[in-house]
């Protein structure tokens, strides 16, 4: 007589076996969701909203830089998942938060308003889904505090357990290490970081001939007060050109495409490794409401 497992590792088993045909949303039918819903796969889905902007990024990189580099970790990461991990990508929101940059032609920007109703909108469709988790992927700094508010938001309204995360704070210390801490600190748009990813990812876009070294205000307030300059005890409200009106900071001359390539497979892996935890994360995490 052979024993037979236990039903929840009968379930658990059935439950690897399923997958979807796409790990991107748009490209599923309204019947794979159905069956994904009654098998409990979509109960166990971390969905990834990316959200970035389209912004200048001063003399020598087009506006699509947040763009183009929150795809390309996301292209980088997607080899390293495992194929029984299920994640889903939506299609990408491209238009963020970008009323800093608003002094600089071509500049698209939503309203502070607009992009929250925006994205809590989304976020109930992805709970009538029935997906229980979601990943709020961010390419542009300006778009952490509307993404604090709308996960929770979706927390309260739906249940939903949501977190943000962006890619620069997914690569590891080792390769954070390779660029200067000063850089780290003060080249916060178009320095050498962005600049290099970028001609890792898209050269053809990218204008050496106009990068260099776009110093920052903030330095000086670093240097000359304790607390106004130390980035963390008070932030202030900021235009770019209040720090230099190129409408970039950092070193861009110091750019070069190994150090891009470095950056997008550290941020990579950084985020593979964050959904396998997300996923790994108990439903109880939040409370029921």
């Amino acid at each position: 007589m052979v024993e037979r497992p236990p039903r929840s590792a009968r379930t658990g088993s059935k439950m690897a076996r399923m997958r979807y045909p796409s790990r991107f949303w748009a490209d599923l039918s309204a019947r794979d969701f159905a069956q994904a819903q009654a098998s409990g796969l979509a109960a166990q889905t971390v969905a990834v909203l990316p959200v970035a902007a389209v912004e200048q990024h001063g003399p020598h990189l087009p506006l699509s830089v947040d763009a183009t580099l929150l795809a390309g970790v996301i292209d980088a990461a997607l080899p390293l998942l495992s194929a029984d991990l299920p994640v889903l990508l939506l299609p990408a929101q491209n238009v963020g938060l970008s009323t800093e940059h608003l002094s600089y032609p071509g500049t698209l920007t939503l309203s502070p308003a607009t992009l929250i109703a925006l994205w809590t909108e989304l976020g109930a469709c992805i709970a009538r889904a029935g997906v229980k988790k979601l990943l709020l992927l961010n390419g542009h700094g300006g778009n952490v505090a509307a993404m604090d508010i709308v996960a929770r938001e979706l927390r309260q309204r739906h249940g939903l357990l949501v977190y943000g995360s962006s890619w620069f704070n997914l690569v590891d210390e080792a390769t954070n290490a390779r660029v200067a801490a000063q850089e780290h600190r003060f080249g916060i748009h178009g320095g050498e970081i962005e600049t290099s990813m970028m001609l890792h990812l898209a050269p053809a876009t990218v204008r050496m001939e106009h990068a260099q070294h776009f110093p920052s205000t903030s330095q000086d307030r670093a240097a000359r007060y304790g607390l106004l300059g130390n980035g963390k005890s008070a932030k202030m409200g900021w235009a770019i050109e209040d720090y230099n009106p190129a409408g970039a900071v950092g070193n861009a001359a110091a750019a070069t495409a190994a150090q891009g390539q470095a950056m997008v497979q550290a941020a990579a892996r950084g985020l593979a490794q964050l959904l396998g935890e997300l996923h790994a994360l108990p439903p109880e995490t939040v409370a029921k409401i």
